[in-house]
């Protein structure tokens, strides 16, 4: 047999993707289409970008406006910052751990502002219910994350771990902005919530 026909073969042979499967890999690609274009991104870009017909596209989403409210469910979604924080190894020390925290939930939050940005006719407002959870219940399920995480140093708190779970979750939003100061790093902001303003030395 030769090499041609082997290739076709193993593409007859290649599983062909679920329905459910064909949208999720259509909704991944066109993220960062969306986030660079906005809703000027075309559908034929994005069946490019993912190596597919353009018609791929509508057998899954009726039209445009739905493949760009899918996309947008996707990004305010907390299952993949639910994930990532479910992953971090409880064994490490509590400001690795938050630090780990704070890298996934400041990726979480620059997706949702990417998104929402670019499409700025939304206003940045959460789309109500997103895979059966809505902006509370999102935000719930991340602070439980981060409760457990707290959890092995619970002795040590001076808070009940959800209470300070609901604090650093607030830090994240809200860290001010200055124009002669950079930014602080994940692991910086953590120093400082655990530690607070005042230097080693200060009484």
């Amino acid at each position: 047999m030769t090499a041609a026909k082997e290739n076709q073969t193993t593409r007859r042979r290649a599983p062909a993707m679920t329905p459910e499967e064909r949208r999720a890999m259509i909704i991944q690609t066109a993220i960062p289409l969306i986030a660079e274009c906005g809703a000027a991104v075309t559908t034929a870009k994005i069946a490019r970008a993912a190596g597919i017909g353009e018609g791929t596209i509508f057998r899954v989403f009726a039209d445009k406006d739905e493949l760009l409210q899918a996309c947008i469910a996707e990004a305010l979604s907390p299952e993949h910052a639910v994930r990532e924080l479910d992953a971090i190894d409880v064994s490490q020390p509590l400001l690795d751990r938050l630090a780990e925290a704070a890298e996934a939930l400041q990726a979480h939050m620059s997706r949702m502002g990417a998104i929402l940005g670019s499409l700025g006719h939304r206003g940045g407002k959460h789309p109500g219910t997103v895979r059966g959870a809505g902006r509370d219940e999102s935000t719930t399920r991340i602070r439980a994350a981060l409760a457990e995480l707290l959890e092995p140093d619970q002795a040590a708190l001076r808070r009940p771990p959800e209470q300070i779970a609901a604090l650093f979750f607030g830090l994240l939003f809200t860290q001010p902005r200055t124009e002669n100061e950079p930014d602080l790093t994940p692991q910086e902001l953590v120093e400082f919530f655990l530690h607070g303003a005042l230097s080693g030395g200060a009484k």
